[in-house]
């Protein structure tokens, strides 16, 4: 159990929060939510005692082990896989070296054998002969394969550092879980990996994420932070949706049944307070009028962009023809050979783990890269926005937020263009910073108001929901769901493909799987199953 008692936090003069009291126990799973700057980190920071409150107290059961997913990606470049996860237990990580650095001493003594003892005991209660198979178990079920268990951190890329330090904070059944966007970076199979985790995981589980999908699956209560306060509900994320919703909705008939009780009590008064006959009436009202307290409804903080993609031309019948598309890249062949049509109704996500083939397929889309064989034709009624993974280049000028956006404007007019930012939650001021310093979340909303303002009917999305909010990622969920266009696009939200999309590819070593269907389908299909098989009896022979 892990407890906040009256914890306050002050930044300056703001309250981030304000004497929240909350209790965490066993056998659940809670997922932290609440608007972009309202404390979600923060608050895992003071539980985990990185941040002190300014008032207030963490209570954690004693004797319990409290696990943190560490985002700090170079600490571990000198060590290898599997001790950087064993490292996870960090108790039992120092047990093993010390043992190993008593048994390495050439004068062994009496003294030595007795602390060896002892330790050799400790380890034991640790589980320490089952630390390597156990750790090979979570890198493994999150596809980091064994052949890389003692390769040096520093030799890994990215996306697998991010896989092996989630590894270090599952490992040894941690009492207390706690999770900071899990699901950052991690490709669609170690997401479902990590949920199947949780959902088995027996102890206690606080999350923050901005995967929907992955809340609903995970988690049995909501903890809401809103206006410095943080509000439990039971349930999942949608239960927590629909309650919150349905609660305001009460508060707010509960509100229209006083007024219309206080417009009566008022009108009485008023026409009977001088009737002498009537006078105690009128005044018994007073006292009646006086106990009715409206309930204070404070709109939520949170802010919900308005995304909405209205193509200036209907598109024809022909959109994209893709034939034999092969492409390397630093010696390695990214596309083979890939061919497909794309008609005027589909919604095409590109899903598994090869997002290297996926990013260069777009780019070539796009016209930002040539293949080194085949070819590609749009439609002539065709109008393409591409969304690139990587913005960096796209803000590295120094205009500021209007006049980068004026570039891709049909109307040249400073209150046509703020409109469109003003939809993207920038405002006054905000229109006026350059974008070279802007928030990851702040170039995607920018990227967004562009493809708004360019009115194309194609739009080519590659991880657009990565560094966006909850309700940013509700507005352009709902946004391209209503598109009437072509939409390309890859995503790690699940609910943002499954809602979206009509037709699935992969781009796997084996070639392309294409199929009509929902993703949902998809995941449980024969075809798929049937092919990754082969794909691993392949690497099997390769391997041999």
């Amino acid at each position: 159990m892990i407890q906040a008692c009256n914890v306050t936090l002050r930044l300056g003069k703001r309250a981030l929060f304000e004497d929240v009291n909350i209790k965490f126990t066993e056998g659940n799973c809670y997922g932290l939510i609440g608007a972009n700057g309202a404390g979600k980190s923060t608050f895992l920071k003071i539980l985990t005692g990185e941040i002190e409150p300014s008032k207030g107290e963490v209570v954690l059961t004693p004797g319990q082990r409290l696990s943190f997913l560490k985002q700090d990606h170079f600490k571990y470049d000198e060590f290898n896989v599997l001790d950087t996860v064993i490292m996870g237990n960090q108790r039992l990580y120092d047990i093993m070296k010390e043992k190993d650095a008593i048994y390495a001493k050439e004068d062994f003594t009496e003294e030595d054998g007795i602390h060896a003892s002892e330790l050799e005991g400790e380890f034991a209660t640790l589980n320490g002969w089952e630390a390597e198979s156990d750790a090979a178990t979570l890198l493994n079920g999150l596809g980091i394969e064994t052949d890389l268990h003692y390769s040096l951190m520093k030799d890994l890329n990215g996306g697998q550092k991010v896989k092996v330090l989630l590894a270090q904070a599952l490992f040894g059944n941690p009492d207390i879980l706690l999770l900071d966007e899990p699901t950052n970076h991690l490709d669609l199979d170690a997401i479902r990996w990590l949920e199947e985790f949780l959902i088995n995981f027996e102890n206690t589980v606080i999350v923050v994420s901005h995967d929907r999908y992955f809340l609903n699956k995970v988690c049995t209560h909501i903890a809401d932070i809103d206006y410095a306060k943080i509000q439990l509900y039971a349930g999942n994320y949608d239960f927590w949706y629909e309650s919150s919703q349905l609660m305001i909705k009460q508060m707010k008939e509960a509100n229209k049944k006083k007024e219309e009780k206080i417009k009566e009590l008022q009108e009485f008064i008023q026409r009977f307070s001088a009737n002498a006959s009537k006078s105690k009436q009128a005044t018994s009202r007073k006292r009646a009028l006086e106990k009715i307290e409206l309930d204070d409804i404070k709109p939520s903080s949170r802010k919900y962009p308005y995304i909405d993609f209205r193509p200036q031309r209907e598109i024809g019948n022909e959109v994209l023809t893709v034939e034999h598309l092969s492409k390397t890249i630093d010696g390695v062949k990214v596309l083979d050979d890939i061919s497909f049509i794309i008609n005027k109704e589909d919604k095409v996500a590109f899903v598994g783990s090869n997002t290297i083939a996926t990013t260069t397929l777009f780019k070539i889309l796009a016209g930002e890269m040539e293949p080194d064989e085949g070819s590609y034709k749009w439609g002539v009624t065709t109008s393409q926005s591409y969304f690139p993974k990587d913005n960096t280049k796209d803000f590295s000028g120094d205009e500021i937020i209007v006049d980068w956006l004026m570039q891709f404007s049909p109307e040249k007019d400073v209150t046509y263009v703020r409109g469109f930012l003003g939809r993207m939650l920038f405002s006054g001021e905000e229109g006026v910073k350059k974008v070279k310093v802007l928030s990851g979340g702040e170039k995607v909303r920018v990227m967004l108001s562009k493809m708004m303002i360019m009115a194309s009917n194609v739009l080519i999305m590659d991880e657009p929901t990565n560094h966006l909010d909850m309700e940013s990622i509700t507005a352009l969920n709902n946004g391209m769901i209503k598109f009437p266009g072509v939409v390309l696009f890859t995503s790690q939200d699940h609910q943002f493909i499954q809602t979206i999309a009509n037709r699935i590819m992969e781009l796997t070593p084996n070639g392309l799987i294409d199929k009509i269907t929902t993703y949902d389908e998809y995941l449980d299909s024969d075809e798929l199953a049937r092919k990754r098989q082969i794909l691993s009896v392949q690497e099997e022979e390769n391997e041999d």
